[in-house]
């Protein structure tokens, strides 16, 4: 596939590392930061990984099918996570975690 075919999930992949920073940062500021910090690592984990994704698919690289697999993995445990929350930005990086995951189980088939 070449980068035209990927958009999708490129751009899936760089919207969901957007909104996992912002999940990250925002659980940082709740009352108990302490009891995020599993949301907190797996954002910043996904963010990091949905990146590298992104990148590799941009650059047709022959190991981004490998990593797009790897990557809806952790965007769905992501996902699975900040729904046990209830604040909107968890409810946020839950959507666009399991979007970005279709998206690149889609890529990685």
């Amino acid at each position: 596939m070449n980068y035209h075919d990927q958009k999708t999930c490129v751009e899936a992949c760089l919207s969901c590392a957007s909104v996992c920073y912002h999940c990250a940062s925002s659980c940082l500021k709740e009352e108990d930061p302490a009891k995020m910090a599993r949301c907190i690592q797996l954002d910043m984990e996904c963010a990091a990984l949905c990146e590298v994704s992104a990148r590799l698919m941009s650059l047709g690289s022959e190991q981004a099918a490998a990593v797009c697999r790897i990557c809806a993995a952790l965007c769905r445990e992501c996902a699975e996570e900040c729904e046990k929350h209830r604040n909107e930005h968890c409810a946020e990086c839950a959507r666009l975690c399991r979007k970005c995951a279709e998206e690149c189980e889609y890529m990685a088939a």
